[in-house]
C-alpha cells in the first residue's frame, strides 16, 4: 500500500528528520509541498512552502527544538514564500540563493546566507551540504544530509512523477547533467520535494535519465521524419502517450528538448519551425 501524506500531521521518517506537508495539493503539487524539519535540539527546516498561516504555524508546533535555519531548494511559489514569515517569527537565518528573473519566481525570499555547491551547514547534531542542481530551476539546490545520506531533492526529483522544466529559466541539458551527478553523491534515499520518501535512488536518477532521452529520441525522429515543425504541431507525436489535456504543459518541457538539442548543434529553428540539422 503506497504512503497517504497528510497536510498538518508531521512524520518522523528517521533520527532528527520529519516531514510536515503543506495543505497545497494539485495537480503540480500532488498531495502537497513538503516541509522537512531536520535536527532536535536545534531545528532547520527545508523548503518552508507557501505563505500560508495555518502552515507556518504547523511548522513551528512540529519542530522539537528552536527554529535556527531556514534553507530553501528554490524559490518557486509552492516552496520558498513562507520563508520569511517564519523567519520573523523565530529569528532563523534564511540560506540559499535569491530568486532569477523571470515569472513564477518569490522574490520575498533574500538569503542572509548564499549557498553554493558543496556548502555546508554545519551544526552539533548534523551536517548539511549544498547541491548544486540546475535545470527545473537556475538557482536549485539540493541538500545532503551527510550522516543519513539522505538527499532533499526539491523539485529536481518529484516521487511518481516527472518534473516540468519550463524556459527560460528550466534548462534541459542542465537538468540531466544534475541529474547524472546525484550518481556520484552515495545516496541512501531522495526526499523529494513532493511525495514519498525514494529508498531506491539510483535506480530512480537511471530512469528518469532514461525517459528525458528517450522522449529526446522521439523529438529527434519526429523532426526527422516532419521538418519545419512548430512547437504546438510537435508536441502531439512527441507526447502521443500523454493526455491532450496535458499538452499545453509537457510543450514547455518539449521546448526544453528542443534548446538543449539545439545548444548541442543538432538542431535549429527559423521562424519557430524546427528542423534536425543534418551532419
Amino acid at each position: 500500500m503506497s504512503e497517504q501524506l497528510i497536510p498538518g500531521v508531521a512524520v518522523e521518517l528517521g533520527p532528527g528528520v520529519h516531514r510536515l506537508v503543506a495543505p497545497n495539493p494539485g495537480m503540480m503539487t500532488g498531495p502537497g509541498t513538503n516541509t522537512y524539519l531536520v535536527g532536535e535540539n536545534q531545528v532547520a527546516v527545508i523548503d518552508p512552502g507557501p505563505p500560508l498561516d495555518v502552515h507556518v504555524n504547523a511548522i513551528r508546533e512540529s519542530a522539537p527544538g528552536p527554529i535556527c535555519w531556514i534553507l530553501v531548494t528554490h524559490t518557486h511559489p509552492d516552496h520558498s514564500p513562507a520563508a520569511v514569515k517564519l523567519a520573523e517569527q523565530t529569528g532563523a537565518e534564511l540560506l540559499g540563493m535569491p530568486a532569477p528573473d523571470g515569472k513564477a519566481q518569490d522574490r520575498t525570499f533574500v538569503p542572509d546566507r548564499l549557498l553554493g555547491d558543496g556548502d555546508m551547514l554545519k551544526t552539533d547534531e548534523f551536517v548539511i551540504r549544498a547541491v548544486s542542481t540546475p535545470g527545473h530551476a537556475s538557482n536549485h539546490l539540493c541538500y545532503r544530509h551527510e550522516a543519513l545520506k539522505w538527499l532533499f531533492t526539491g523539485d529536481h526529483i518529484m516521487s511518481g512523477s516527472t518534473v516540468v522544466i519550463d524556459p527560460p529559466d528550466g534548462n534541459m541539458l542542465h537538468y540531466l547533467e544534475s541529474l547524472e551527478r546525484l550518481k556520484m553523491l552515495d545516496l541512501a534515499a531522495l526526499l523529494p520535494g513532493h511525495g514519498p520518501l525514494i529508498d531506491n535512488p539510483d535506480e530512480v536518477v537511471d530512469w528518469l535519465i532514461n525517459h528525458r532521452l528517450k522522449r529526446e529520441a522521439k523529438v529527434v525522429s519526429a523532426l526527422e521524419e516532419n521538418p519545419g515543425l512548430k512547437l504546438n504541431e510537435l508536441t502531439p507525436f512527441v507526447y502521443d502517450d500523454v493526455d491532450s489535456s496535458l499538452h499545453r504543459l509537457a510543450s514547455r518541457s518539449l521546448l526544453a528538448h528542443l534548446f538543449k538539442l539545439k545548444a548541442e548543434g543538432r538542431a535549429e529553428d527559423t521562424d519557430n519551425a524546427w528542423r534536425m540539422i543534418k551532419r
